[in-house]
């Protein structure tokens, strides 16, 4: 955490209101850390309640005994308990608590015009930021945005985050994924000029957490101890968030008592539809995507030995005839691969076929990206800015980038981490430009799954209620 802070009140307050933190995380001097803690302007709190046997991190929720373990500490000469669910956030443990703000109330600027984006809403985009910006003035807990992927949800999300500015409420925009922050930052600064903005991730720059809009992964949240008046969560149904506990009760505390929280999601899982169906969660539905355009569907092609011949680092023959037979060869191309291993073992491979089917120029023009590639943000880059031409990837880039012309191939859809939510959001890569709203996609494959043929029925349900619109 930065250490540099102004120590003035009120930045003081911004600082450090609506967080619990360990003390090397609290951004000040350690002489003006001690002053505030013996003025009671910091509070310190259990990190862990432990009571006769029965454990709960404070962090993050945990009461399950398998994620505590043991370690003595060299400070007190004791044995304490720590919380392994949350480690990659630093150490929580009985020893050292975490501290909360107790001094003066954090204010936040009043905007009158916030807003400095200039576009304009499609009629369906309206309708849906308006049932947004209803939900924030109203203070609805919980509101659910389902719209298409390419819907163009964030512009939908201006109208409730100015409406939240002008009052000065302070926001928070979280994603599981980091390439969806890092794709949002520059457009939330550009959409809001003169507000402060901050994206907190691992390895991220500017780390104070003091800014008025912050951007998120459901990670940092973890910090945030009722903080925010409106709560955004972007790709709600995306791993880990819906897996993980932690990840929900850390967005329910990092909210005040009076909030809203907004969901938004392109594939809402199983809860999120039960409680829409039985009235429980109230919600807006975008069938269409910005540029009117329907969502691509996507083609399966059989191959009977896909999976050895992947093994054996082979390409079946139907994925050469393809190459050879696009309709639009100058798009670019994005294959999704079940497994690293196999992103790896198969890019010599691929390279040779795509400069025989003069889908690449050069052998440089292709790449591969996967969650653990320290040159991901990089690479990405490069790919949308045209450098590289072909990108092998894993479920890493199933959602939260935008690319605005590109084929979509699947090899191996029928493997068990391409779920149905999974396979829509891999197929609505494609299409998303108005220049090109028509990208193919196709789903390489030795047996069609229920996740193959459920993803394709969704995709072909939202374009029927497309139509209609």
């Amino acid at each position: 955490m930065d250490k540099q802070i102004p120590l003035t009140p009120a930045l003081l307050a911004q600082a450090l209101s609506g967080k619990r933190l360990l003390e090397d995380e609290v951004p000040i001097p350690q002489a003006c850390f001690q002053v505030l803690r013996s003025t009671k302007q910091l509070i310190p709190i259990p990190a862990i309640e432990n009571n006769k046997g029965a454990a709960k991190c404070t962090r993050c929720g945990n009461t399950a005994m398998h994620y505590f373990s043991e370690y003595s500490c060299g400070i007190c000469q004791k044995t304490h308990l720590y919380c392994r669910n949350c480690i990659q956030m630093g150490r929580i443990s009985e020893c050292k608590p975490l501290y909360s703000w107790n001094g003066a109330e954090a204010r936040w600027p009043v905007h009158a015009n916030p807003l400095t984006w200039e576009g304009q809403l499609t009629p369906a985009q309206s309708r849906a930021a308006a049932h947004l910006e209803q939900a924030v003035n109203e203070i609805i807990p919980s509101y659910l945005c389902w719209a298409v992927c390419g819907a163009g949800k964030t512009e939908m999300l201006f109208p409730a985050i100015t409406a939240a500015l002008k009052r000065g409420d302070r926001v928070a925009l979280a994603s599981p994924r980091v390439d969806v922050i890092r794709e949002l930052l520059p457009r939330m600064r550009q959409a809001f000029q003169n507000i402060t903005i901050e994206a907190l991730y691992g390895g991220s720059e500017q780390r104070t957490g003091r800014s008025q809009l912050i951007l998120a992964t459901t990670h940092q949240l973890l910090r945030y101890y009722q903080a925010f008046d409106v709560l955004i969560i972007d790709e709600v149904d995306a791993f880990p968030f819906y897996l993980d506990r932690s990840l929900m009760y850390a967005a329910k505390q990092a909210v005040k008592k009076q909030a809203t929280t907004l969901y938004l999601t392109a594939t809402p899982r199983k809860n999120f539809r039960l409680q829409m169906k039985l009235g429980k969660l109230p919600h807006v539905f975008v069938p269409l995507r910005y540029h009117g355009h329907l969502l691509p569907v996507p083609k399966f092609k059989f191959s009977f030995y896909l999976t050895s011949q992947l093994t054996n680092k082979k390409l079946p023959h139907v994925l050469l005839k393809w190459l050879t037979q696009r309709k639009n060869p100058k798009r670019q191309l994005l294959l999704f691969v079940p497994e690293i291993v196999m992103a790896k073992e198969l890019k010599e491979v691929i390279s040779t076929s795509l400069l025989e089917t003069n889908t690449i120029a050069a052998a440089e023009e292709l790449e591969i990206v996967f969650a653990a590639d320290q040159n991901r943000e990089e690479k990405i880059n490069q790919f949308r800015e045209k450098k590289l031409h072909a990108l092998i990837t894993t479920t890493i880039l199933e959602r939260g980038v935008t690319f605005p012309s590109v084929d979509v191939v699947v090899l191996g859809a029928g493997h068990e981490v391409f779920n149905e939510a999974a396979l829509v959001q891999i197929a609505g890569r494609a299409g998303r430009s108005a220049d090109d709203p028509s990208g193919e996609v196709i789903f390489f494959h030795d047996g069609k799954t229920y996740a193959m043929e459920k993803a394709r029925q969704m995709i072909l349900d939202m374009n029927a209620r497309g139509r209609k619109r």
